[in-house]
């Protein structure tokens, strides 16, 4: 592609902006963070979604909708898909993978917290107690992760390399046949038999109309008491309110929760007070570069773009993911 139009749709003083100086001369950059500053803009053929900027892409669409290829900062997509665009022949990518690394390291880091009973032990050296007591090994444990995507394979990365027993369960089984960090895959119907067996068990879907409320009350009895369930995906696949109702009467040993239902978390929210709860305010993946990892992400799929070659992290808008 000779000359292309890319749309950036973002704040335009945000510092990881300055990537886009990596790309050649003959793309035209628009950057701007409401209409106006589109209005007398060329036809894109490129659109880039920034963090909270869907309601623009959708107010936009009649002129977006033109363009070839939409891709999204965040990997979550809840927030951007509409009918319209959905339907469209729009490619779409997003930022998935982008931030495993980190979140997986989070995901150990969960499991060891409550194995080793980390709560405790900071309370008794704050109290000047000396407390022995024993601790568990998270070697030979089963760890179940629910959506096996870029994050799930980073925490069953870290899992395996610790001496646990990893089981996924995916839509599409046979795509982790071979898979060196699994020990079983199962289909995504088989939700009841991966939550009844895991010790830890890691949420990491989308945020989909299929995923979301898929882990509610019924699931939570199935689990073990000794379990602890890690949500690193989106917030609404664990019903809320179900699994307050599981920590406070024990259902299950504790939560490891980096995402919610609403975000800020409201004040005197239940999460705050329970203490089998470790509460991370949905920055596990906030790395010093996180924003530019990203971005860097996003500049390489569109070198991709204007060679014609095949994009990265494609994404399927019927599905959500």
């Amino acid at each position: 592609m000779s000359n292309c139009t890319l749309w950036i749709m973002n704040k335009p003083a945000a510092r990881y902006l300055r990537l886009l100086e990596q790309l050649p001369d003959t793309v035209d950059i628009i950057t701007g963070d409401n209409a106006e500053a589109f209005a007398n803009a060329p036809r894109p053929d490129a659109v880039f979604c920034g963090i909270g900027m869907g309601g623009l892409v959708r107010t936009l669409w009649p002129r977006v909708s033109e363009a070839r290829w939409l891709h999204s900062f965040a990997a979550g997509l809840e927030s951007i898909l509409f009918p319209e665009l959905v339907e469209s022949h729009l490619l779409m990518s997003n930022a998935k993978g982008v931030f495993g690394p980190s979140l997986g390291e989070f995901v150990l880091a969960s499991a060891l917290y409550f194995a080793k009973d980390l709560r405790r032990m900071m309370h008794s050296q704050e109290a000047g107690k000396w407390d022995p007591f024993d601790v568990e090994e998270i070697a030979g444990a089963t760890m179940g992760i629910i959506g096996y995507g870029g994050i799930g394979r980073e925490a069953a990365r870290r899992a395996k390399a610790m001496g646990m027993r990893v089981v996924a369960l995916r839509r599409h089984p046979w795509q982790s046949k071979g898979d060196p960090m699994l020990d079983h895959v199962l289909p995504h119907t088989a939700v009841d038999e991966i939550v009844s067996t895991s010790d830890y068990l890691v949420i990491s879907a989308p945020n989909t109309p299929d995923t979301r409320g898929m882990i509610g009350e019924a699931q939570l009895r199935k689990m073990k008491k000794t379990a602890v369930l890690i949500n690193v995906g989106r917030g609404p696949v664990v019903v809320e309110s179900a699994l307050i109702q599981a920590l406070e009467e024990g259902w299950i040993k504790g939560a490891a929760l980096d995402v919610f239902d609403v975000e800020p978390l409201p004040d005197n929210h239940p999460f705050y007070r329970l203490k089998n709860v470790l509460l991370s305010p949905h920055c596990a993946d906030h790395t010093p570069t996180w924003l530019e990892d990203s971005m860097q992400f996003f500049i390489d799929n569109c070198q991709r773009f204007l060679k014609g070659e095949q994009l990265e992290n494609l994404v399927d808008k019927s599905l959500g993911y």
